[in-house]
């Protein structure tokens, strides 16, 4: 079975190891834990750093070492920390390239592209290189532009043969930003794109996004904030569901405390 991966908010941890806010962004300071970012400048937390956090205590208290002599026995035993950190860095430079192939084909300018994705020249340069990792919203803006979805963003490979069966080992699973998993339930060519969305606590779609289609969304756990055109708000919880017209630009947040999952299905596809 593939391993999901959940996020918790500082103050989760916190209470979890019962030690305060300001004590875990100390140990991020000095690089003994580096939890991720939401679009929203969230510190977002894995098991990962609850695990370390675990040490750094059992280090301090039992071993009697101040945070330096921590940071030292951490840096001669971090392979596999590295290692985690090239496989993120690969798969994001991974999107960059195909969005900078994507801009070159088309023969459009960074302004050019910037301006109709809603988002700055600098911005967009340092997706493309791989320096900044673009929200769902703005995949979605470019995936319009592009004439593409986001799947071919990920070098994702097209699959005409659809499969009847989709085994959850089988599924292919997108994360374009940290708090954000997706995974695909069918498998090659169909007029429906149905997803299970996995979200972390706090993050969003990092703006309002539309195109030609329509939606479904169902709320398996958690809360879930979706605007329409901001004018229609809809507050969503366990068992909940959502019908809209894709057109309408909408935008959307987990509101949950724990990690919100949703049942998603898109017609046509986009992603």
């Amino acid at each position: 079975m593939r391993k999901q991966l959940l996020y918790f908010k500082i103050s989760q941890v916190s209470k979890i190891l019962g030690v305060s806010p300001s004590s875990l962004r100390t140990w991020e300071q000095v690089g003994l834990i580096r939890p991720a970012r939401s679009q929203g400048r969230y510190r977002l937390y894995t098991s990962d750093d609850l695990e370390a956090g675990k040490r750094i205590l059992h280090l301090r208290k039992e071993k009697g070492l101040n945070l330096a002599g921590v940071a030292h026995l951490f840096s001669t035993n971090k392979s596999s920390r590295k290692k985690q950190f090239r496989l993120r860095s690969s798969a994001n430079e991974g999107v960059s390239e195909h969005l900078l192939a994507l801009r070159r084909k088309q023969a459009q300018t960074l302004a050019q592209v910037a301006r109709r994705a809603g988002v700055s020249i600098s911005f967009l340069s340092a997706i493309e290189r791989g320096r900044a990792k673009p929200s769902i919203a703005t995949l979605q803006r470019l995936a319009v532009i592009y004439k593409t979805n986001v799947l071919s963003m990920f070098g994702a490979e097209d699959e005409s043969k659809a499969h009847r069966l989709v085994r959850p080992s089988d599924r292919k699973v997108l994360k374009p930003e940290p708090g954000v998993q997706m995974e695909l339930l069918i498998l090659g060519q169909s007029q429906l794109e149905p997803h299970i969305f996995r979200i972390a606590p706090g993050v969003s779609s990092g703006g309002s996004y539309h195109h030609e289609g329509e939606e479904f969304i169902h709320v398996l756990k958690g809360s879930l904030e979706v605007w329409l055109d901001e004018v229609e708000r809809y507050m969503l919880v366990a068992g909940d569901t959502l019908h809209f017209e894709s057109t309408h630009a909408h935008r959307w947040k987990s509101l949950s405390e724990e990690e919100t999952i949703l049942f998603w299905v898109n017609t046509p596809p986009t992603f």
